[in-house]
């Protein structure tokens, strides 16, 4: 009896070891499977990778912001390169220096900026301008559009002076009809000291010259006299001493380019820079 009371005693100690044998393995199981200490759990890292590729996502967006094409006012240069490859290239006949002088700083010219302005200047009393006149009236005579033409007296002395005053008189009395015909009495005063000897040096002489062409003493008075007339020949004197003016006939382009016959050549070729010159103007 007292055997078999030790052998049941003897189980129930095997039954409680074996027991706790079994939780030791499941324990030493479940360590073996748990992540180690310094391992995130998957949940952590999932997160860690979705920031990580994010921080991918914005670099990349990055470098393609600075591979971006800059605006138009960051691209002066190409628009510059485009724009002058529009422009044609010009064989210019002409040379500076050789054909013309070039006038810097340009100067102030007798009438507006609205057009072109070629002036002649001119001295009744040069027989080279006299020989000039049909060369420079014929191609007045089909003069371009937007160009205008004007003839400037030079006042180099008394009798350039005399004669300029002579000039200013026939434009004013011309514009307010006392005169007719400006263009036949321009032509008559080189007549008359070209070819019939009449210097027309005085007041007096240039008065009866007016009252051929119907114009009154007293007219021609008050116009000769004139602040207007006045004011012309300041404004003739001060473009000649601007423009250079040294010698007869001679022509300004646009109060930029000064010619004439000993620089075209001839005073055939005037007109072929003249041209030239206004194209050139044209284009700037």
């Amino acid at each position: 009896m007292k055997y078999a009371l030790m052998n049941g005693a003897l189980a129930l100690l095997m039954l409680v070891a074996l027991a706790a044998c079994g939780s030791g393995e499941k324990e030493t199981e479940t360590a073996v499977e748990a992540p180690a200490a310094d391992e995130a759990p998957a949940e952590e890292q999932l997160v860690a990778d979705e920031e990580a590729a994010a921080e991918e996502d914005s670099t990349q967006v990055v470098v393609e912001e600075s591979a971006a094409e800059p605006e138009d006012d960051e691209q002066p240069i190409m628009l510059a390169r485009a724009d002058t490859t529009d422009k044609p290239v010009q064989n210019w006949k002409f040379k500076e220096g050789q054909h013309y002088i070039r006038m810097v700083p340009s100067q102030p010219t007798m009438g507006g900026a609205d057009r072109i302005e070629v002036a002649e200047f001119f001295w009744y009393g040069c027989p080279h301008c006299f020989s000039f006149e049909p060369t420079i009236n014929n191609w007045a005579a089909d003069i371009p559009a937007g160009v205008r033409f004007v003839r400037i007296p030079v006042v180099w002395n008394n009798v350039h002076e005399l004669h300029a005053r002579l000039f200013y008189t026939m434009e004013v009395l011309a514009r307010n009809g006392a005169l007719a015909d400006a263009e036949a009495f321009h032509n008559t005063v080189f007549q008359e000291i070209q070819n019939r000897g009449n210097r027309l040096t005085s007041e007096d002489s240039i008065r009866r010259l007016f009252e051929r062409f119907g114009v009154d003493a007293g007219t021609f008075n008050t116009t000769w006299k004139s602040f207007e007339v006045d004011q012309k020949l300041r404004v003739a004197k001060d473009l000649g001493r601007r423009y250079s003016i040294q010698g007869v006939p001679a022509v300004v382009i646009n109060g930029k380019y000064r010619t004439g016959g000993a620089e075209a050549g001839s005073y055939d070729a005037v007109p072929d820079v003249i041209d030239e010159l206004i194209a050139r103007e044209t284009i700037r």
